[in-house]
């Protein structure tokens, strides 16, 4: 019998391809360490994102690589993830205590990011990151609504903020520091020295992402956040219908002209569940989210019906993920966070802070 050697081994995971980032886990240096011992072969992976839905799979599917082998009498695979911090935008230094920032935007208002950007924080919490989620939408914040928070934040020094915890997100809000009818009438420079106060006054707490729920549209607003405030990426929420895409373009040109990279396109309300009989139909329009993409050359992270459970789970304060986690809503949820999580690991990296998280799952 040929003797079981480490080119062998890495010979045969370069077949095992990461569907998250579109590469194998050789050559994206996911691949450790290879034991052998004999015909028994041992291999470490660390992931550069969290993925604890993906991990037992994936290190199920390398077992059974390797011992399809005849060399290989058995095998056993450990799978870890470390997040890194990415560079943000140049003159800019990362906040304390968070080692990226996503903004969750949109071009316009009512295509669902609030809800989005709440769920898309607590799939990449399900998938064992520590997060945070900031609500930058200071003229309808709605985040106090969605996470099920309430009462003004404490201070224990008068200047900072210690942010609100539940679902183990970290959260912060304008919402908690006026009434829920009061309106917030400021004007463009007063709403940004508030968000940057809120931005940076938080406590955050060794966070992996801090998802910001972006105010809509591309004024003056958005335009002076995304220069000011320290991001590694942004995703863009649109629906399917032209309208919304018309916006939705303008957003992602927004970032690019920060050079803010955009991870990708979440396309929102992509069909209608009928609540009685499950029929799914694209009453927005079909395709439009892919197209985009196309157009832009950035990746669709995924599609999301127009559900009522997604709305009232939201109202409810226990959005999908947390209100149904095996359902397919939370599911498809849980995959976007992943694609999220794995295109942003690609980015170059902040070496300025590392304060390492490995979480480990042996098969």
């Amino acid at each position: 019998m040929t003797q079981v050697t480490e080119a062998l081994v890495r010979q045969a995971l370069a077949a095992v391809q990461d569907p998250h980032t579109g590469s194998d886990i050789v050559s994206s240096g996911a691949v450790r360490a290879v034991g052998i011992a004999g015909s028994r072969v041992s291999v470490d992976v660390q992931l550069s994102y969290p993925a604890a839905g993906w991990q037992g799979e994936l290190a199920a599917q390398i077992q059974r690589v390797l011992e399809a082998l005849p060399e290989v009498e058995a095998a056993v695979a450990t799978v870890s993830f470390r997040v890194y911090a990415h560079q943000v935008q140049k003159d800019l230094s990362p906040l304390p205590g968070v080692r990226n920032i996503v903004a969750v935007a949109s071009g316009k208002g009512g295509v669902g990011k609030s809800t989005t950007a709440v769920n898309l924080a607590l799939a990449l919490s399900a998938e064992g990151a520590r997060v945070g989620v900031l609500d930058a939408d200071v003229y309808g914040p709605s985040l106090p609504l969605l996470t099920g928070t309430s009462g003004k934040p404490e201070s224990p020094d008068g200047q900072n903020f210690t942010p609100k915890r539940n679902h183990d997100l970290q959260i912060m809000s304008i919402g908690y520091m006026i009434e829920e009818d009061t309106p917030v009438i400021w004007r463009g420079p007063m709403v940004t020295q508030a968000l940057m106060q809120l931005a940076t006054n938080t406590l955050w707490d060794e966070l992996d992402y801090l998802v910001i729920d972006f105010p809509p549209g591309t004024g003056d607003i958005a335009l002076t956040l995304a220069q000011r405030i320290p991001m590694s990426a942004a995703v863009i929420v649109t629906t399917p219908q032209d309208i919304a895409l018309i916006d939705a373009k303008k957003a992602l040109k927004m970032f690019g002209k920060v050079e803010v990279p955009v991870l990708g396109i979440i396309e929102n309300m992509a069909t209608h569940v009928c609540s009685h009989c499950g029929h799914e139909e694209p009453i927005f329009g079909q395709g439009g989210g892919e197209r985009m993409a196309q157009q832009y050359g950035v990746p669709l992270l995924g599609s999301l019906p127009l559900d009522i459970r997604i709305r009232s789970e939201a109202d409810a304060g226990t959005p999908s993920v947390i209100a149904a986690p095996q359902s397919d809503i939370a599911l498809r949820y849980r995959e976007i966070a992943r694609r999220v999580a794995a295109k942003l690991s690609l980015q170059a990296r902040n070496k300025a802070i590392q304060f390492p998280k490995i979480v480990i799952q042996n098969t």
